[in-house]
């Protein structure tokens, strides 16, 4: 395939739809494709139904890969929403990983229903309680399949074959800052609030003081994981509403940004 560096998000939608699907098919790591029993080229599991849908709309400036199990599961194994950025440079507008053979949570719709944005508009605190119990982190409906690593590699080929030097996301939640940071990415924006965060929940600060037991998310001993301070987070503890910092990846290059001093995940 010839192809002008670099590539934008229109452009690839543009791209005629078997040489487009191949390219996207960088994007898929291949244990969750063997896991599944996924052909990685018809993108049909072993009984021949199709898996993996791509949805590439023309003159729109995203696109998203959506790996399933089987295509009437609720949820995806493997979400992936890419977008061009004001600036010109891709990036990465909502990734989600799932086991679709784990229990799930109701975290994304409450008690009537609704659509709770993952937690970000509305909760269903009672299903976070169980997700919480369970060793989940705010956002997750299911337990993950432990592939960020394979991720990042699938997403770093990817964005150099289409020219970019790097790349761009906005976590959702701290736990997600904390993994992509143990994965390569940086801040370019949200690093002293995430040093501060850190500061603060260790023995003697403010939000240490916070894990008072007034709430399930705010139990002493919180502070020491990432998942745990998470859940106070997500909570409310911050005197300021959570804003996800702006990350971003060098192709290539493992950045070594560390703003967690606690004992573990």
């Amino acid at each position: 395939m010839t192809v002008s560096l670099p590539l934008s998000v229109y452009e690839i939608n543009s791209m005629p739809e078997k040489e487009r699907e191949r390219f996207l098919s960088i994007l898929l790591p291949r244990r969750l494709l063997e896991m599944f029993s996924i052909d990685p080229e018809t993108f049909r599991n072993d009984r021949g139904v199709r898996c993996v849908r791509f949805v590439c709309p023309e003159k729109m400036p995203f696109l998203q890969v959506d790996l399933r199990r089987d295509p009437g599961d609720r949820d995806a194994v493997y979400f992936l929403d890419l977008s061009n950025s004001p600036f010109g440079q891709m990036e990465i507008s909502f990734v989600i990983v799932n086991d679709p053979g784990s229990e799930r949570f109701d975290i994304d719709v409450d008690e009537h229903g609704q659509d709770t944005y993952f937690g970000t508009a509305r909760r269903n605190v009672p299903e976070e309680i169980r997700a919480m119990k369970a060793g989940l982190a705010p956002g997750q409906v299911r337990r993950g399949l432990k592939a960020m690593k394979e991720l990042v590699a699938c997403w770093d080929e990817f964005f150099g074959r289409v020219g970019h030097n790097f790349y761009f996301l906005e976590p959702l939640t701290y736990n997600s800052a904390v993994l992509y940071e143990r994965n390569g990415f940086q801040y370019l924006s949200g690093s002293e609030m995430m040093r501060k965060i850190d500061r603060e929940f260790r023995p003697g600060g403010a939000l240490f003081a916070r894990l008072d037991g007034s709430t399930p998310f705010r139990m002493p001993g919180q502070e020491k994981t990432v998942r745990g301070r998470s859940w106070a987070i997500h909570d409310g503890i911050l005197d300021t509403p959570w804003e996800g910092p702006k990350m971003y990846k060098t192709i290539g290059v493992h950045a070594g940004t560390s703003t967690f001093t606690g004992e573990g995940y």
